[in-house]
């Protein structure tokens, strides 16, 4: 509840227009009740900016109950990135109704920009950018910012094309106003362009191409060379961060939230959470029928017991480690589907090594409790050690193999490799690594403790 004075300030319309988008956004998160009163409130330029820092779930609500009026204005003004980022999260019946608040010259960019893959440079990019052509002075280039910059959010860059509208060339603005006004824009230039992205670029191959290139914005073209628009590096970002949560999320074991988790209703996080703990706990079933079958042996020799969740452990450990590297590498663009064998090679070897040293470790570890009377591992207690050492270079190799190679497998598949999660990787690895255990156990100890 809030008071008197509170009350007036969030309806009153001089106030909130004097507020910055920081403070109007925590007005609204000290006042949800009140959202669409206030944004009904504020003038356009403000409605426009808070809209875009908000979560989905706060937008979809203020879009469905603002005024049409409002509506229109927010629709139609709303950058087209930031535009399209919303749709492509809304159903697609309620989707045909938002479209019809737009006007024809905006809804033919939104559709355009819909009808690109899902990721790809075609949703991020702006169709606003700075484009000449070579036989103009920069007079008239300047004339030209001047009339069209409110149409542009990033001047850095002019764009320099044919008469056909192919990318032939691209001047900063820096190296433009230090030349005579009345100098050639075919003066200035190279003949060549620093870099592009082409229309079906993913976020992924733009993030390397920004990264290699110190620009604020890059071009964006088809196939055949014609500039469509640009993309700037604060859309990029933004992609990465959602793909970002989403990724995090999946690898966790649960399926994505889509909003703050405060915002999240109880019974919709239990139920995003409890399918990959069902899927998970059916899969450590298997566990629990592979000790089942060497219950026999753990009753002659239950010292063999003590070193489960060290070996098991060690091999899930290894396993999710190697699967979120693949995953990482996968993302940043480092590894390819075709450098699967060179991976595993890889793999193979960090994983013998890795086991060997666990094992090494492991097995001191038994000597030295055995010779200081710490714990009596019995008559047997060097083979006892040797099973723990074979063993976990056994779990760990295996650990590292299949958490390396799952997330091929299911890009090849055309999955999401974030899918190949920590916690599906140490199900997998806990089910053969106790197979391992209890091989090897049994070759080195039939005869003696079994």
């Amino acid at each position: 509840m809030f008071n008197d004075h509170q009350y007036y300030l969030i309806n009153n319309k001089e106030f909130l227009n004097k507020q910055t988008i920081s403070e109007l956004i925590n007005i609204i998160q000290n006042n949800p009740d009140d959202i669409i009163r206030i944004f009904n409130l504020l003038k356009l330029n403000k409605v426009i900016s808070v809209f875009k820092v908000l979560d989905f779930p706060t937008k979809k609500r203020i879009i469905e109950e603002l005024s049409i009026k409002k509506k229109m204005g927010l629709l139609n003004n709303l950058p087209v990135e930031d535009r399209i980022s919303f749709f492509q999260k809304i159903p697609e019946d309620s989707l045909k109704d938002l479209i019809k608040y737009l006007n024809t010259e905006e809804k033919q960019r939104t559709l355009v920009s819909l009808g690109y893959p899902k990721n790809s440079v075609g949703r991020l990019m702006v169709p606003y950018y700075l484009a000449i052509q070579k036989n103009w002075i920069i007079q008239d280039l300047l004339d030209y910012i001047r009339k069209e910059v409110k149409n542009s959010d990033v001047i850095e860059i002019v764009y320099i094309i044919d008469k056909n509208g192919k990318l032939i060339d691209d001047i900063k603005i820096r190296d433009i106003l230090l030349v005579n006004p009345k100098t050639k824009v075919s003066d200035l230039m190279d003949g060549k362009y620093t870099a592009a992205l082409n229309i079906s670029d993913t976020e992924e191959v733009a993030t390397k191409l920004f990264s290699l290139n110190n620009r604020v914005s890059l071009p964006v073209i088809d196939d055949q060379n014609f500039l469509l628009g640009i993309v700037t590096m604060n859309d990029i970002l933004w992609g990465l961060n959602e793909n970002y949560k989403e990724d995090v999320q999946k690898i966790e074991g649960m399926e994505v939230l889509n909003q703050s988790y405060l915002n999240v209703p109880l019974y919709k996080l239990i139920k995003k959470r409890a399918g990959w703990l069902i899927l998970l706990f059916i899969g450590e079933m298997f566990t629990t029928t592979v000790m089942q079958n060497f219950s026999g042996a753990l009753e002659k020799a239950i010292v063999l017991t003590l070193f489960i969740p060290l070996v098991v452990s060690s091999g899930g450990n290894s396993g999710s480690q190697a699967a979120s590297l693949i995953i990482q590498a996968m993302a940043l663009g480092e590894v390819k589907i075709k450098d699967w064998w060179t991976v595993m090679r890889r793999e193979i070897i960090c994983g013998f090594f890795l086991g060997s040293i666990l094992g090494m470790t492991g097995f001191i570890r038994i000597i030295a409790w055995h010779n200081i009377n710490l714990y009596d591992y019995g008559p047997h207690w060097i083979l006892v050690g040797l099973t723990v050492f074979l063993s976990l270079i056994g779990v760990v190799l295996w650990g590292t193999f299949s958490g390396s190679m799952l997330p091929f497998i299911i890009k090849k598949f055309r999955g999401d490799p974030a899918s190949s999660s920590a916690p599906f990787v140490a199900t997998l690895v806990d089910v053969i690594g106790l197979i391992i255990y209890f091989s090897v156990s049994y070759m080195l100890l039939h005869g003696t403790l079994l």
